[in-house]
């Protein structure tokens, strides 16, 4: 059942519509209404391409927590082969939030880490959300250093509201553990490509995000909090999360004029959640070839090349 957003519930009315027709044409031997459903196809896929012809950033938001929207799992199982699973940071427990191990990318040996929401009811709950402790980021942490030391491109795929808030995790050491692992994105001597395919929400998506090649998906967003978060504290309502989206700069487009991403991934009309297979195909192509762009250079190069490519951001600006 296709779960429609609250921008588009023109398109809702007259899919529903096209399907109630064909399911009463199920019911009714000899009824004939392909050409009344064939017309409302046609409807609908004009209102599809309008309303996602100039999404606003609020609306990108919206698309970018799609439930539908394929998440860390699913590129897993469509573009790597032979994925060993890696759980646990050594200290404390594993965190379901983070999903990592070593696999291949066509027949090249990786290591892939990423944010994990859920798809259902007990699968959100039993990953937080995607919303990461500090066992999560310490867990990345010592599977990007098992990559260096085995000399394996690191691919990490981004998709989280930000890192977890509770009690326990502030007890165990969260900010710590996300400065870490920012640090140790910084450190690490081979490739390092980071996809956000999602929300990519503030440092708990930087831990994962400090690459040598960042690309975002169409409609994925990234920003330093979200945007009821930022409505709140400086408007103290929620309610204006509209207008703080604005404000923010968090759609790829806005990111990639300033310099803070690398490229765009299209995504299909309408959304990733319209056609996952296309979407997760898109991502694994433009993957192949960031791999292929650092493919052969040297440790010590990709280290100074990233550290630079970080510290000049925001220069530009700073300058004028």
């Amino acid at each position: 059942m296709t779960t429609y957003l609250e921008f588009e519930k023109p398109l809702a009315e007259i899919e529903g519509k096209a399907e109630e027709l064909r399911a009463l044409a199920r019911q009714s031997e000899g009824m004939d209404v392909e050409k009344e459903a064939a017309g409302l196809d046609k409807k609908a896929a004009q209102i599809l391409k309008d309303l996602y012809k100039d999404l606003n950033p609020w609306r990108k938001c919206q698309v970018a927590r799609h439930p539908d929207r394929p998440h860390c799992s699913a590129y897993v199982d469509a573009l790597f082969t032979e994925f060993t699973p890696l759980a646990g940071d050594r200290n404390f427990a594993d965190d379901h939030a983070v999903i990592g191990g070593i696999a291949r990318f066509n027949d090249q040996p990786v290591m892939v880490i990423g944010h994990e929401k859920g798809s259902d009811t007990a699968g959100r709950i039993k990953h937080n959300f995607g919303m990461a402790r500090p066992e999560g980021y310490r867990k990345a942490i010592r599977l990007m250093d098992m990559a260096d030391r085995f000399g394996l491109p690191v691919v990490t795929l981004i998709d989280t509201p930000g890192a977890y808030p509770g009690k326990g995790a502030e007890e165990r050491g969260q900010s710590e553990a996300i400065a870490r692992s920012t640090e140790k994105c910084l450190q690490i001597g081979v490739p390092l490509i980071s996809v956000i395919i999602g929300e990519g929400g503030s440092g708990g998506a930087v831990a994962f995000a400090t690459g040598d090649r960042v690309a975002m998906l169409e409609h994925s967003v990234y920003s330093v909090i979200s945007p009821e978060g930022c409505a709140s504290i400086l408007w103290k309502d929620a309610e204006k999360m509209r207008e703080a989206a604005e404000a923010l700069r968090l759609t790829a487009q806005d990111l990639l004029k300033l310099g803070v991403i690398d490229r765009i991934i299209k995504e299909p009309l309408g959304g990733a959640q319209r056609d996952r297979a296309a979407a997760v195909a898109a991502v694994g192509s433009e993957i192949a070839l960031m791999l292929g762009e650092l493919k052969g250079r040297k440790p010590a190069e990709l280290i100074k090349a990233r550290r630079k490519k970080f510290l000049d951001m925001g220069s530009k600006g700073l300058a004028a």
